[in-house]
């Protein structure tokens, strides 16, 4: 559990603060995370970066031969664009930006967002997902598999070809042969706590092991007794060896790594177990890492991670680094950067003051998100526990989060005389950037797209408002790629939309309509198996408990609804 804490919503920033004045040397601190403090030649730049708890991931590897920043998102939650934007923007050296990150909806959509903005500023941006989890998909569906603690060797190898001075495409094809060539398995003896919660995301029974646990607080795929040292040693070893790469060689990195809880004197004994378990298997152990490298704050638990060496891979790994976290070698003198860097996020500003109609109905958008904001708070915790069923149980919590700071925007913007359109701008950037994950990318999509429909000019009709909410789930299943039977909001989203524009009724009938037809859609993700995201390897035991993203859609629309004229 965490006990040093002021507060747990500022918890992430403060964590970051620190760090990066505890490191003035190696850190400088920007809006969204932190970049490194060593001016840097024209080079390709690597920023990695995901939700916070993970640490020494990921600001802890910013550093000359390693990364050139790190994005921190809140606890376990991924960053939002905007913060993405501003780091990458801080790292860019000329030569194009590598964004690295494991393989997690929120981090593809966020992330994404910002690859684009970039993008279409003439910076030759591109994404590298990190999929080194053989729990969480099979030997065929390698790229679909997360990203855990084979985010250090792939980012390490990967920021050491841009060390050297490789064209962005020679890095690419370095990360893809990295991070083919990594393996990694887990397993948890017992749950994390989020800062301020009283009782971790999940529990594992005495004697039993939580085998294929994620690091954002995702229990295991299933548990099993906990035997000695050398059993665990055997379940790790022997699923790597299980699933090796083609044309593996023999020569391999292993990577111990502690969850932040399991303590360096038992992780000794089981590399003790594993060393022996390695060389049976006829293999030769290169620079072995035992540690806390990718932890999950206080969760109890390890992983191992196998990187298979060739030619290319391993004098990238053995290649000086200087980090707060992790140093090898030396990189000789560097001088420090002081130029000066944003702290803050963009604000939308009100371009043009809305009409009368406009802004009576911004006046309505208001009183719907303080409406939501009190639903959501009340129901944070069933969120949440809905959400560790499968997940990491942050749902509610994050939910909170973004429509508190959507609420927030629309009220600034709308006493500076925002129409409809602004306001909701205004509150989807909020909310995304305040909730961050995949939910807050989705809900603020919902919002832009419901005010891209509606306008700072004209009235809200019946129809405008059937086609803003046909509009935002275009939005949502075109960034989430999730469709109807995917056990996401989707599934009660769609019912909620297709009965809306069906409808003849006057608008608040219709909506009330609408409301049954979601309320019944997201009953019916009980019955389903979760196809997308985060949960997808705990489909099975998400099996009788509804979707948290479904339950709290039909939560918002019936806040909305009780607003409406």
């Amino acid at each position: 559990m965490t006990r040093l804490v002021n507060s747990p919503d500022d918890f992430p920033s403060q964590a970051v603060a620190g760090l990066a004045s505890a490191f003035p040397n190696h850190l400088r601190p920007v809006f969204g995370g932190v970049v490194r403090a060593a001016r840097t030649d024209h080079k390709v730049a690597l920023v990695v970066g995901g939700g916070s708890g993970h640490y020494p991931a990921f600001a802890g590897w910013v550093g000359p031969g390693f990364a050139d920043g790190a994005v921190c998102g809140n606890i376990f939650s991924s960053p939002s664009a905007s913060q993405a934007y501003s780091v990458c923007k801080a790292a860019d050296r000329g030569a194009g930006v590598l964004i690295g990150f494991g393989n997690y909806a929120g981090d593809v959509l966020h992330f994404g967002q910002a690859a684009q903005r970039l993008r279409s500023e003439g910076i030759d941006t591109r994404c590298l997902l990190v999929t080194d989890d053989i729990a969480s998909a099979g030997p065929g569906e390698h790229l679909k598999r997360r990203g855990i603690a084979g985010d250090l060797p792939v980012f390490k190898v990967t920021a050491a070809a841009c060390e050297e001075g490789c064209d962005i495409d020679e890095v690419v094809k370095v990360f893809d042969r990295v991070n083919e060539r990594t393996r990694s398995f887990g397993v948890a003896f017992a749950g994390c706590t989020l800062p301020g919660a009283d009782e971790p995301l999940f529990r594992v029974e005495p004697g039993q092991v939580g085998v294929g646990m994620g690091i954002h607080g995702e229990p295991g795929i299933h548990d099993e007794a906990l035997g000695t040292a050398d059993d665990v040693a055997a379940m790790l070893v022997d699923g790597l060896l299980a699933d090796r790469p083609e044309n593996p060689g023999t020569r391999v990195v292993p990577i111990v790594n502690g969850l932040g809880s399991t303590k360096y004197e038992e992780l000794f004994v089981l590399w003790n177990d594993i060393s022996r378990r390695l060389e049976a298997a006829g293999l030769t152990i290169v620079d072995p890492q035992v540690g806390e490298f990718v932890t999950s704050l206080d969760m109890a638990g390890v992983s191992l991670t196998l990187v298979w060496l060739d030619e290319v891979i391993e004098p990238l790994w053995l290649a000086a680094c200087d980090t707060p976290a992790y140093r090898r070698g030396a990189v000789g003198q560097v001088d420090l950067d002081t130029t000066q860097l944003p702290q803050e996020a963009e604000h939308v500003s009100v371009a043009a003051t809305g009409s009368q109609a406009s802004q009576d109905l911004a006046d309505v958008v208001v009183r719907g998100l303080e409406e939501v904001v009190k639903t959501l708070s009340e129901r944070a915790n069933e969120l949440g526990r809905l959400d560790s069923v499968a997940g990491d149980g942050d749902h509610g919590i994050g939910m909170t989060r973004g429509s508190q700071a959507a609420l927030a925007e629309a009220k600034r913007v709308r006493g500076d005389g925002a129409g409809a359109a602004t306001t909701l701008n205004a509150a989807g950037s909020a909310w995304s950037e305040q909730a961050g994950g995949t939910s807050g990318a989705l809900w603020g999509a919902v919002l832009t797209a419901f005010g891209a429909v509606l306008g700072d000019e004209d009235p809200a009709s019946d129809d405008a408002v059937r086609k803003a909410a046909r509009a935002a789930l275009d939005a949502v299943t075109r960034l989430g790629g999730a469709t109807v039977g995917d056990k996401t909001m989707v599934d009660a989203m769609d019912p909620f939309v297709t009965t809306l524009e069906s409808s003849a009724d006057p608008l608040l009938q219709a909506w009330e309509s609408a409301c049954q037809a979601a309320e019944k859609g997201t009953r019916a993700t009980s019955e389903m198996t979760a196809k997308v995201g985060r949960a997808r390897p705990l489909g099975e035991k998400s099996l009788g408990t509804p979707d948290p993203g479904a339950v709290s859609f039909h939560d918002v629309v019936v806040a909305v609804g009780s607003v409406l004229p």
